[in-house]
């Protein structure tokens, strides 16, 4: 085994670790108190090829590799856990999908402009009666001449506001209930309407939407994949976002144990340095200790879907372990800083607030056992939930 990044991989880290110090870091607590979107930062980030990072070139992407893709991830929200998830919605549950159903046509039309951060993707399934039953959608697709008309409503859409290409699940079999006669299709800013904009406890620099598709009518190159087969569409496209939910996990926990580490070097008490006193000693080792096992456990899942290699259970346990891991070393920092922890005075707070919703979207750690748990038994029937 190689554990070792290659020097490509380490190149992209470095060059997401660079512009994130440079245009993330600085403005990440201002971000967060003024609940501001920096949609200009997209553009940015698209001008050095990370918006479609792991998009093939002749799709306007950089073609790099899926963990490559990962390390991004990592980095951004490392420094800006709203800017991480707002380019992992974009890029894996928007993009990385179009790409494996769509068709030429289809690629080549949607693809480029996402890949060039033009538009923002945005990933549309759950709705107020389905979440982790992702099957009970009441969106619908009626048929007409030359398409469809959609008409339905949709929560908790990450990008919503600012986006401009939609993949929207809708009913297209009426008859069936369940994931099957649910269809995937491709969707423009103007087929939706904003109903709300959620105020969130932490992710303050993203964006979460209520929306509504009144009788949006689309044609029949709108259909994504296969018609009453979408749900396939949702299933595989969260086995690789989960993935990418663990890498913003890792990210998070990453950046709350440096604040923690170089804190304890510094803060004195009793004469001391409180690094020197076993209670902090633990408290940071165990941070690093499960920082280290979150981020094997991720990046052999992005390993394993880069060589197009089954990857549910293990992105499943990337992304349950990781979430949970930054979700205690968050609020670990937090102790280790003390009452300065619990201030805006320094980040670990905002790290503990966006933490949370890790274990919540795409899938919660409960589906997220249940997931494994019908892997390491071999039970067929598949409960997967839908948070994005």
């Amino acid at each position: 085994m190689d554990f070792d990044l290659t020097q490509d991989q380490r190149e992209i880290q470095a060059l997401t670790r660079d512009f994130a110090k440079a245009e993330i870091e600085p403005n990440a607590a201002q971000w967060d108190r003024d609940h501001h979107f920096p949609r200009e930062l997209f553009g940015k980030l698209a001008e050095i090829g990370l918006m479609g990072a792991c998009v093939p070139e002749e799709y306007g992407g950089a073609g790099v590799d899926f963990l490559s893709y990962i390390l991004v991830l990592e980095e951004l929200s490392r420094a800006d856990a709203g800017v991480g998830v707002t380019v992992a919605v974009h890029t894996s549950a928007v993009t990385l999908p179009l790409l494996a159903y769509g068709t030429d046509e289809q690629k080549s039309r949607f693809v480029p402009p996402l890949a060039r951060g033009e538009h923002l993707g945005a990933f549309a399934l759950t709705e107020a009666e389905a979440g982790s039953d992702a099957g009970a959608i009441r969106t619908v697709a009626e048929p007409h001449d030359d398409g469809w008309t959609i008409t339905g409503a949709k929560q908790w859409i990450t990008n919503g506001r600012y986006s401009g290409t939609f993949l929207l699940f809708a009913r297209t079999d009426q008859r069936t209930a369940g994931a099957r006669g649910v269809s995937a299709f491709i969707l423009d800013a103007d087929h939706v309407r904003v109903t709300r904009d959620e105020e969130k406890l932490g992710l303050n620099s993203s964006v979460t939407n209520d929306i509504v598709i009144e009788g949006a009518e689309v044609e029949r190159d709108r259909l994504l994949y296969e018609e009453n087969r979408g749900f396939r569409v949702a299933m595989t496209t969260l086995d690789g976002g989960r993935i990418g939910i663990a890498a913003q996990a890792l990210g998070i926990a990453q950046a709350a144990y440096e604040v923690a580490r170089a804190y304890a070097l510094e803060r004195r008490a009793f004469g001391h340095r409180i690094g020197d006193f076993q209670a902090i000693q633990h408290k940071l080792a165990n941070m690093s200790m499960e920082i280290d096992a979150a981020r094997l456990l991720v990046y052999r899942a992005a390993w394993l879907k880069h060589q197009r290699r089954p990857h549910t259970e293990e992105g499943a346990k990337a992304k349950l372990f990781a979430s949970e891991v930054a979700r205690r070393q968050t609020a670990e920092a937090i102790q280790v800083l003390g009452g300065y922890g619990y201030t805006k005075e320094f980040p670990v707070e905002r790290y503990y607030r966006d933490a949370k919703i890790t274990e919540i979207y795409e899938g919660t750690s409960e589906i997220q056992r249940l997931v494994i748990a019908r892997s390491i038994l071999g039970l067929s029937e598949r409960t997967l939930a839908v948070k994005s």
